[in-house]
């Protein structure tokens, strides 16, 4: 624990605690990440958002070690992930896209075997191991068989673990996978009180809404390359101030509709509901507008709400295609780059 305090002391004069320059990953004729640079400042959040294949999970396993870059570099807390690759492994935490817990270990002897493998003392270890446990709401469950645990359950206690040294800096891969509602919310609350005690994270994730809730700033991939980067507020700014969504029964009504409701606003097509993103900030005379042309073609929509854009739009916007859409997958494990193929969406 002192090397990581000593290496989190070194890089406090520096504002960034993760840089990226120019990051190029290779998987056959794949090109799965294609020049990304992104700087992370120290105690804050940035996510990392796209679909599975977009090369969210390439990227961490090259900052924190685990492939080499076939081009560009990196630094994190100022170490160069090449040069300095057993540092920078001894100064970060890591939690993949699966918890990885042994299911024949209690909770207490999981997080006790990671601390062991960081050589840690003894001594201070234990009582770690008790905050940790408290910290993830686990206390009463510390002592439990991992096999009788929830996934949410699991994936605190994969977290807990990769917090056992303190490290400044954490990476999170789609940390809320497979988890339902309650333990996605759960998991923010926790992420969300990390980072206020000074932790930088770099989080990524597929799913907009925690972008949205957690992230200082979002750098926005598709098919390994930097389309957007910004707040949410800025992305969502890019699109104008009002979405009006008109939904339909059927596939042709909705084509029809969105090449009709061009002189409404910019229209795009998820499946069955046309967006129509309104730019001159005129919400109501926008939804009239809208109205009387289509009663004019005889098309009857199903639905038709008026809001604020999410980031869902901004992602369909910059790339034709939402964020939770799919690829095949490529020899890295994780989802291809997809190029030359059309998306399709997840079920």
């Amino acid at each position: 624990m002192a090397a990581v305090d000593a290496v989190a002391l070194e890089a406090s004069a520096d504002p960034d605690a993760i840089v990226a320059e120019g990051l190029v990953k290779c998987f056959g004729d794949v090109e799965a990440v294609r020049e990304v640079s992104f700087t992370v400042p120290a105690g804050s959040v940035l996510g990392l958002l796209g679909p599975n294949g977009a090369g969210k999970t390439t990227i961490v396993r090259m900052l924190t070690t685990l492939a080499k870059p076939d081009g560009g570099e990196a630094r994190v807390l100022g170490l160069d992930i090449r040069r300095d690759a057993q540092r920078v492994r001894g100064s970060i935490g890591l939690a993949g896209q699966y918890a990885a817990v042994d299911e024949n270990l209690t909770g207490r002897e999981n997080i006790q075997l990671v601390g062991r493998l960081l050589h840690l003392d003894p001594a201070a270890l234990a009582p770690r191991i008790d905050d940790l446990l408290e910290q993830f709401a686990l206390a009463d469950a510390g002592d439990r068989i991992v096999r009788t645990y929830s996934g949410g359950m699991r994936r605190r206690l994969d977290l807990a673990a990769a917090l056992v040294h303190h490290p400044p800096v954490l990476f999170l891969d789609e940390p809320t996978t497979g988890l339902d509602p309650q333990g996605r919310n759960e998991l923010w609350r926790v992420i969300e009180g990390l980072v206020a005690g000074g932790t930088t994270v770099l989080l990524t994730t597929q799913y907009l809404e925690e972008a949205d809730q957690l992230a200082d700033n979002i750098i926005v991939i598709d098919h390994g390359t930097v389309i957007a980067e910004g707040t949410s507020s800025e992305l969502k700014a890019r699109l104008g101030a009002t979405v009006v969504d008109v939904g339909f029964h059927h596939d042709a009504d909705a084509a029809a509709a969105a090449d009709l409701l061009g002189p409404v606003g910019a229209t795009s097509r998820d499946e069955l509901v046309v967006r129509v993103t309104l730019r001159d900030g005129n919400s109501a005379g926008a939804m009239l507008e809208a109205v009387r042309l289509l009663d004019g073609a005889h098309l009857e929509p199903a639905t038709m709400v008026l809001r604020e854009p999410t980031l869902d739009d901004v992602f369909l916007a910059l790339t034709g295609h939402a964020a939770e859409e799919t690829a095949d997958h490529d020899g890295d494990g994780e989802a291809g780059t997809g190029r030359g193929r059309r998306p399709r969406r997840a079920s």
